[in-house]
């Protein structure tokens, strides 16, 4: 990691992946642009690197290492615009590289919208990376040695797993049923840092860092009938000391063990509590809708929104994207735009659209950001109890529903931009008196957005905090299921 110097037009290199002379080269490359006839041009340079160890039943299955290097440039030329990417990073590639990107925008068609946003609109303190601290500098410091030991730390079959005293695999099958067997353990661990640096002709410059960790735990487990079902957990940080360690395996094996034998299921309408591990699903569909690139080809069922009340007085969420040492935090957007903590729906009323500067042209309306980045869903409780001062989740709130399906998992489906019609394939558990009776599989829910979303009775406080996306467990009501 090179130390902290000054690179061209007085910008600082903070240690990272980036080197300074790597930084002169991309600047290079957006000046070839120009010099060859483009009018605005914006450089974002990237790099990578991602270490994974893999177990298997125990011992060392694979060991992988890839870095990554490239090169965007962003061309605008006589009212044309192109994207062209290359990892070779030597100035006179370069500048042929860049001749030619803008020899092929020229042969493009005419779209006077596009062009760099309003210099007064980025960010002008991003300059090291580090500014949100998602960089972990004990990344620096880790071995081979680390990385296995964190592997196998989460193994059930290898002596220094999660019992930690060589009984892991005897003690942790004691929780199995007799007769139903461990038959496969997978885990993983991973390690990366991703640095990017992105500069444009009007003047911005920013730089983001980040580290991540991870590790993740699948168990397949067997009965004496020769069915087999499958549990899976993973959890991640930007910080090395923040994972969980010796805790995947042992949830993943709950999971697996909580999914065997489902029962069949009436069809009908009933009460739907989605777990936090996969809320997010049904709020992703909300996000794509108030894309205004959506809204300008009339997809979206949320056309037309902004300062209307569509969803359930309960639903609240706010993008904090400045939020330091936070999964999904940034300072600024892909165009250079700056971010801000902003409400996307407040009390169930739209309040924002991601707008870029393209689209805000296009459509003739005030730009805001690209994209959300770190969304946060308020807690929230239609009843008089209210939200406890403790955690909020599955638990509690299957209490106050009495009744209904448990959703822990999607499989497959899809969901109308046009429309927000729904069909997703679900499967969890039934509960009853707030208590669960039986798996369900092979279930499908359907429904639309709009309808779902006003019918909310529940938002927990137990997001997860390893995830980018804050979305808590949700409870709606009179869901319809198909068995």
């Amino acid at each position: 990691m090179e130390t902290e110097k000054n690179i061209g037009n007085g910008h600082a290199a903070a240690p990272g992946l980036i080197t300074g002379e790597e930084m002169k080269l991309a600047e290079q490359c957006m000046e070839a642009a120009l010099r060859h006839g483009a009018g605005q041009a914006r450089v974002s340079l990237s790099k990578s690197t991602l270490d994974s160890y893999g177990m298997l039943n125990g011992e060392l299955d694979k060991v992988s290492h890839s870095a990554d290097r490239s090169v965007m440039l962003y061309v605008f030329a006589d009212r044309k615009y192109g994207v062209f990417s290359t990892n070779m990073l030597e100035e006179r590639e370069l500048e042929r590289f860049a001749s030619q990107a803008v020899d092929s925008v020229r042969m493009l068609a005419e779209d006077e919208c596009r062009r760099l946003p309003d210099p007064s609109r980025t960010e002008k303190d991003a300059l090291t990376g580090r500014e949100l601290g998602l960089y972990d500098e004990a990344y620096e410091t880790l071995t081979p040695e680390d990385r296995y030991g964190k592997a196998a730390a989460e193994c059930i079959f290898h002596p220094g797993g999660i019992a930690g005293d060589g009984s892991g695999e005897s003690g942790i099958s004691a929780r199995c049923p007799d007769g139903v067997k461990i038959i496969s353990e997978e885990c993983e661990y991973s390690d990366s840092v991703d640095d990017c640096m992105t500069m444009d002709s009007n003047g911005f410059r920013g730089r983001h860092t980040e580290t991540s960790f991870a590790v993740c735990s699948e168990i397949t487990v067997g009965t004496p009938d020769g069915r087999k079902y499958s549990g899976y957990w993973w959890d991640s940080s930007p910080f090395s000391g923040g994972l969980a360690l010796k805790e995947c395996s042992a949830i993943a094996l709950d999971r697996a063990l909580a999914g065997m034998n489902p029962r069949r299921h009436r069809s009908g309408s009933f009460n739907m509590i989605v777990d936090r591990s996969v809320s997010s699903r049904l709020v992703s569909p909300l996000f794509s809708a108030l894309n205004s690139s959506s809204i300008q080809q009339e997809s979206s069922f949320l056309k037309d929104s902004v300062g209307k009340r569509m969803f359930s007085g309960g639903l609240t969420v706010t993008d904090l994207a400045r939020s330091p040492g936070r999964p999904g935090a940034r300072l600024f957007d892909s165009e250079g735009v700056k971010t801000s903590d902003m409400d996307i729906i407040r009390d169930g009323t739209v309040r924002t659209c991601f707008t870029n500067t393209y689209m805000s042209l296009k459509m003739g309306v005030a730009p805001t950001v690209e994209g959300v980045s770190r969304p946060v869903l308020q807690p929230f409780a239609s009843d008089p109890s209210g939200i406890p001062s403790g955690e909020f989740g599955a638990k509690e709130i299957m209490k106050r529903c009495r009744s209904g399906i448990y959703v822990t998992g999607f499989n497959g489906g899809n969901c109308n931009p046009t429309t927000g019609n729904f069909s997703f394939g679900i499967e969890g558990f039934a509960f009853r008196n707030g208590r669960i009776t039986h798996p369900v599989r092979e279930m499908v829910i359907t429904g639309d957005m709009i309808s779902l979303w006003n019918s909310l009775l529940y938002a927990g406080n137990d997001a997860r905090a390893c995830t980018r996306w804050q979305i808590p467990t949700l409870c709606f009501e009179k869901t319809d299921f198909s068995g």
